[in-house]
């Protein structure tokens, strides 16, 4: 029924898109649903070859509304003469040779099924991608996307808020692990920390609002690296929109930022037994299983350094009669805990998996929209756009370092999310002649 279902709404995709090509201002509403579509991500995704069952990055050919969505705002963007270039970015090209020297490891993997699931959601991803440059291309309405951004952000504390009210220790969201959830509002936490330093709540009560949302997930997930980041990736957005962003005095950013100074002290004092037992009480054994995966990570590069092990393949190699294990010195008595590990860093994981040559393009294409955001910053230096790179620029930076401790940047949502903010970095980027114009004549209200 579900497969009925979704090719369906996959025949609708194009009568959609040539609907909205009569009224442009209808494409909102469709990027807006692309986006509440991840709140409910697990229950309207289609798994094609699905395998439940296997510890990996994929575990089908995974197709979901999101994606259907995304497909009409490409058509829709034809239709309309403004079908963005296939790589419209260097970002873009970053990220199509990182896919490239991705391929090479196909030759090494045990299951090709597998791989090709990782190398599906690659393209989906890059869907999602051009999806949102096209809604950008035709509508030109950053503001929409921002607010309907700034609601998944409210979405997600109400499902954080729900889950502790129920007990739980620690709430995922909208999100499969709290570990995703955390990495993913710092993106938020900070971009609408930026807008609201520029605006105030008076005139931007709704980011004002997701500001904290995003902030207060971040914290009750209790994750450790995502609380350890707080103080650095605010710290960088604060001192960029400090530099950047802000028009008129600067004395207005130190008294935006004291009451919630206060808030957050008194919240974070309200929680600091709970954050504390978090940070002292973790199990050696969690500790000791990172060590060891990392260190048979290490074996599986040293083994395969130019094309890994096979994208997709940690499951398989991970176990016998591959003998990865055995030469880190992992206990392999511990069958079951050990079928299930899978290296707790993206870096080393990527590096294992796909090669040192696709680590190196992966960690490129990182950055470049790191750096990307701090430049773009100053570019747009004085207008209210540029509060969302120099937000994201903090948000990005506590991503990549908590990557050091997870994989979560090989999770569906985080990835889709993250295509998001760099589609949107790339078009102020392309557009920011244009938005010096626009923002002067609307007086600053376009964030």
């Amino acid at each position: 029924m579900k497969y009925a279902v979704f090719f369906m709404a996959l025949l609708g995709v194009p009568p959609l898109a040539v609907v909205l090509s009569f009224n442009k201002a209808l494409a909102k509403y469709v990027a807006w649903a692309m986006i509440g579509a991840l709140a409910i991500y697990q229950s309207t995704a289609i798994n094609f070859f699905s395998h439940e069952d296997y510890r990996g990055s994929a575990r089908g050919m995974e197709v979901s509304i999101v994606y259907l969505l995304a497909l009409a705002l490409v058509i829709l963007a034809a239709i309309k003469g403004k079908l963005p270039k296939l790589f419209p970015s260097a970002g873009s090209w970053l990220f199509a040779m990182y896919f490239l020297l991705c391929l090479p490891s196909l030759s090494s993997a045990e299951n090709l099924l597998y791989s090709w699931m990782e190398i599906w959601k690659m393209i989906m991803l890059y869907l999602t991608y051009l999806s949102i440059r096209a809604y950008l291309n035709v509508t030109g309405d950053v503001k929409s996307l921002v607010k309907g951004l700034a609601a998944f952000a409210l979405w997600n504390l109400f499902l954080v808020a729900k889950a502790h009210l129920a007990g739980v220790y620690q709430p995922h969201g909208s999100f499969a692990h709290q570990n995703c959830l955390a990495m993913a509002m710092h993106l938020f936490a900070n971009m609408f920390f930026a807008v609201y330093l520029v605006k105030g709540w008076k005139r931007s009560w709704l980011n004002t609002a997701a500001f904290v949302a995003a902030t207060g997930c971040i914290v009750r997930t209790y994750s450790r690296g995502a609380i350890a980041m707080i103080p650095l990736s605010f710290s960088i957005t604060f001192v960029l929109t400090l530099f950047f962003a802000v028009k008129s005095s600067r004395h207005r950013i130190f008294a935006r930022i004291a009451p919630f100074a206060v808030l957050g002290l008194l919240a974070m004092a309200a929680m600091l037994p709970r954050i504390v037992e978090r940070f002292e009480q973790a199990p050696d054994a969690s500790a000791n299983t990172r060590k060891e995966l990392a260190l048979c990570a290490m074996e599986m590069i040293a083994d395969e350094p130019l094309r890994g092990v096979g994208i997709n393949n940690w499951g398989i190699k991970i176990n016998a009669p591959y003998d990865y294990a055995e030469r880190a010195g992992r206990n392999t008595n511990r069958v079951e805990d050990f079928a299930y590990g899978i290296v707790e860093t993206v870096y080393l994981l990527v590096g294992a998996e796909c090669g040192l040559p696709a680590l190196a393009e992966m960690v490129a294409w990182f950055f470049f929209y790191f750096f990307r955001c701090v430049s773009l910053s100053k570019k747009l230096s004085g207008l209210a756009y540029a509060a969302i790179p120099a937000g994201l620029a903090g948000g990005l930076f506590a991503s990549y370092l908590q990557s050091c401790l997870e994989w979560v940047l090989r999770q569906q949502m985080n990835l889709i999310l993250l295509m998001v903010f760099f589609s949107l970095v790339d078009y102020l980027h392309a557009n920011a002649s244009r938005l010096k114009v626009s923002d002067l004549r609307n007086g600053g209200r376009d964030v």
